[in-house]
């Protein structure tokens, strides 16, 4: 029998690898000077990759559910190590189209499948601690950039941009490729020591799942369309958020460039810690009402954070957005469970996780263009603001669902 714990291990190995995908920024600027590549072409790697990851994430969903964690793991890797050692012969011979094939459509496929393949095995493997075992290898996704943009940036400083991209590949592969063949479902049913007596004593509750769908089936409903829509609207301001973070800490509270890229690098650690600690919190609070707290929150946030003139405020505030915005996406898998059952839950993941890949265009965009038509971020930050009274309103429906639901399900079973 495996360990669960180094199950977990190995899925934090393989988020961690992909999760360098945060720290792309760092190779913005070496490639523009280096290669003289427009400013918006070389930002286009980044958006293919996400997209590519929404896109892989969804279709593959199913070959993960009828192939099992370990050879889904073994292709993730395959595809992500491949696509940096594809970005590292473009860059090594200057073509801009290599690197958008390596990075952006064969690296965001790796990203894709390796993000939605630990998932579900966790979910089974922790049935007692649902949240706190997604959070842990989400958190990993989080963190990865924290690892790898320094590593990134010294290897492009000492050597060049085409070894950094190949040694980052095999050094991802390897990491990876171990990861995965650790990686194994528990038999059906399976319990951790001392649970299963607990159960039977009373002395433990199990929370059933509401229904167990296909991931077809549960397409088919409302819940599904809920958790897109939270999900969306949560990430497009995210990104967008990330992505203008540091000109705004510079125009609203006059931090230098240096500084606000030193807010920047401490955002990608609290979007870490968001991952795992809201998630965790979940478990007690319940994932409804984890998701109203994110967007009471940042209702809030959004609305305070233009007219702060406290640089220590700033910090707050936008740290508090990117752990919400982090708990986000590792409480995801959890309520999906709860929702529709584990029989398919990383072909569910994997379908809703094309909110990530539409709101990954949706966010910056909408940020660039309002600072290019007001001069300033502020309205953004308002829009951004009035997106989450929807996606609150959004939350209380879905709340008032699982309540329904769950009180037929126990009567049901009374």
């Amino acid at each position: 029998m495996k360990n669960r714990w180094l199950i977990a291990a190995s899925a934090v190995g393989i988020h961690g690898s992909i999760g360098s995908v945060y720290a792309w920024s760092v190779f913005n600027l070496p490639l523009e000077q280096t290669f003289g590549w427009d400013r918006s072409a070389v930002a286009s790697t980044f958006s293919l990759a996400i997209f590519f990851l929404g896109l892989s994430a969804a279709i593959m969903g199913h070959f993960v559910e009828k192939h099992g964690p370990r050879r889904a793991g073994l292709l993730a890797a395959t595809f992500w190590g491949a696509g940096l050692l594809i970005a590292g012969f473009g860059t090594s011979v200057g073509n801009i189209y290599l690197l958008w094939l390596g990075y952006g459509v064969f690296g965001g496929i790796g990203l894709g499948i390796g993000y939605i393949t630990p998932v579900s095995t966790l979910v089974k493997w922790f049935p007692d601690r649902r949240g706190f075992a997604t959070g842990l290898a989400i958190m990993g996704f989080g963190f990865g950039a924290m690892i790898g943009g320094p590593v990134f940036g010294y290897l492009m400083e000492n050597f060049s941009i085409p070894f950094t991209f190949y040694a980052s590949g095999i050094a991802y592969m390897a990491v990876m490729y171990l990861s995965a063949l650790y990686l194994e479902r528990p038999p059906q049913g399976w319990m951790p020591d001392g649970m299963k007596e607990a159960v039977a004593s009373g002395a433990q509750k199990i929370t059933q799942d509401l229904t167990q769908q296909t991931a077809n089936e549960a397409a088919k409903t409302a819940p599904f369309y809920w958790l897109w829509i939270m999900m969306f609207i949560n990430i497009s301001c995210g990104i967008g958020v990330i992505y203008s973070a540091s000109p705004l800490a510079q125009e609203t509270i006059g931090l230098s460039p240096t500084e606000a890229a030193a807010v920047v690098g401490l955002m990608a650690v609290f979007n870490g810690i968001g991952r795992l600690g809201w998630a965790t919190l979940s478990d007690s609070l319940g994932r409804a009402n984890t998701y109203i707290a994110f967007f009471v929150l940042q209702i809030a946030l959004f609305a305070v954070l233009p007219n702060i003139g406290s640089v220590l405020m700033f910090q707050v505030v936008l740290f508090t957005i990117m752990t919400c915005y982090g708990g986000g996406f590792a409480t995801l898998p959890a309520f999906i469970g709860d929702l529709f059952g584990t029989k398919q839950l990383g072909a569910i993941h994997g379908y809703i996780l094309t909110a990530w890949a539409a709101a990954g265009l949706v966010g910056p965009q909408i940020a660039a263009y309002l600072r290019s038509v007001t001069g300033s971020y502020e309205l953004t930050l308002y829009i951004f603001g009035g997106a989450f009274v929807v996606a609150l309103g959004v939350a209380f429906m879905m709340k008032a669902y699982i309540t329904k639901a769950r009180g037929r399900l126990e009567a049901v079973t009374a």
